[in-house]
């Protein structure tokens, strides 16, 4: 039978390279695998869309995984699912906060039905989830403009996400180095260059602690 980290971490790999990529300059077993279990959450929300093509569909998809939420935050996660397990196991170490996951499902609803990218919800909570598990708590503040410049490449909106990399930087110095594999993956401005180069890109990065 397959170890289920490693399902998960194929999972995030297909699914969400950049984040994968980042995952691997944490050197600690444990700690990547922690935060693989979260990207294969949210690997399982952007899958939704794509999986089913209506609205509604979607919606009641989504409202299944904020009702999982209860059981996640509980301590009793949906027996045999290995990504509600890996998440409860996360969630119950490191105490996070359910609202992270709450805002994010809700703003993957709101995207079905044509909403604006809500970047804090999509990029910045789960980044600050990221960098708590890494690092513990107390350092949301260090990775809000990390954040929302990922969230800003990622939709698009490149000059704006260059104007706030200066600002971002400044912010990331307060960061713990056991932390920047959680906010690495903002120096990928660009989602369709190779991977050999953000892998280049990935080092150089986390080598200086800069996106």
């Amino acid at each position: 039978m397959a170890d289920p980290d490693d399902s998960l971490d194929a999972q995030v790999r297909r699914a969400d390279p950049d984040r994968w990529l980042s995952s691997r300059f944490v050197s600690n077993p444990q700690a990547r695998a922690d935060l693989i279990a979260l990207y294969a959450f949210e690997a399982e929300l952007m899958a939704i869309p794509a999986r089913v093509t209506q609205p509604l569909l979607a919606e009641m998809r989504y409202v299944w995984w904020r009702d999982q939420m209860d059981g996640v935050f509980s301590a009793d996660p949906r027996r045999g699912h290995p990504v509600l397990e890996a998440l409860t196991d996360v969630v119950t170490r490191h105490g996070l906060d359910r609202g992270v996951f709450d805002r994010l499902i809700e703003a993957h609803v709101g995207r079905i039905h044509d909403m604006p990218h809500d970047l804090d919800a999509f990029y910045v909570g789960p980044m600050q989830a990221a960098a708590h598990v890494l690092a513990g708590p107390g350092h949301a503040a260090s990775v809000t403009l990390a954040g929302r410049l990922r969230g800003l490449s990622q939709t698009g909106r490149l000059e704006e996400a260059q104007a706030l990399r200066s600002s971002a930087n400044a912010a990331l110095k307060a960061l713990p180095v056991a932390a920047f594999p959680a906010v690495a993956h903002a120096a990928l401005l660009r989602p369709d260059a190779p991977e050999a180069v953000k892998r280049l890109r990935l080092t150089w990065a986390t080598l200086r602690g800069r996106v």
